[in-house]
């Protein structure tokens, strides 16, 4: 089945966010889907896990990520201030034990530690990136869906 549905992600510095994304998330950069302005901000560039697409970029020099917003606006610093995914990405991952050790490795900030969630039915944990997108990532019980 084709994705039909692609998240489009905001960054200050997306080329760095690539880097990060990669290392600490697992994502594998799409080939050939990488463009650049003559300064060499990226206008576009697709990310890829498990066959899924995310797509980022830097859209302006004007735009603040959540965590340049919560550093200079009093109200994000509120809505920001619990471990929950506010405005963020889900994804289903095989191994979330694993998915976890190698995000802590490379340095996520993790609002919510790795446990069994009732209400989403699977292990979970939610992670920042490097600008304070927030992440959810859980797998599902080996007998889901049988």
């Amino acid at each position: 089945m084709t994705q039909r549905i692609i998240p489009m992600i905001a960054y200050e510095d997306a080329a760095a966010a690539i880097d990060w994304l990669t290392t600490a998330f697992g994502f594998t950069e799409r080939p050939g889907q990488r463009y650049t302005d003559e300064d060499g901000v990226v206008g576009h560039a697709e990310l890829e896990l498990a066959g899924e697409v995310v797509m980022l970029a830097t859209p302006n020099p004007e735009y603040q990520s959540p965590t340049t917003h919560r550093e200079n606006c009093e109200a994000a610093a509120r809505w920001l201030d619990n471990p929950w995914v506010i405005d963020g990405l889900f994804v289903e991952v095989d191994d979330v034990k694993a998915h976890h050790a190698g995000a802590v490795a490379a340095g996520a900030n993790v609002i919510r530690q790795l446990e069994y969630s009732d209400d989403a039915g699977m292990q979970i944990y939610t992670a920042e990136d490097l600008e304070g997108h927030r992440w959810m990532f859980g797998q599902r019980p080996a007998n889901a869906g049988t």
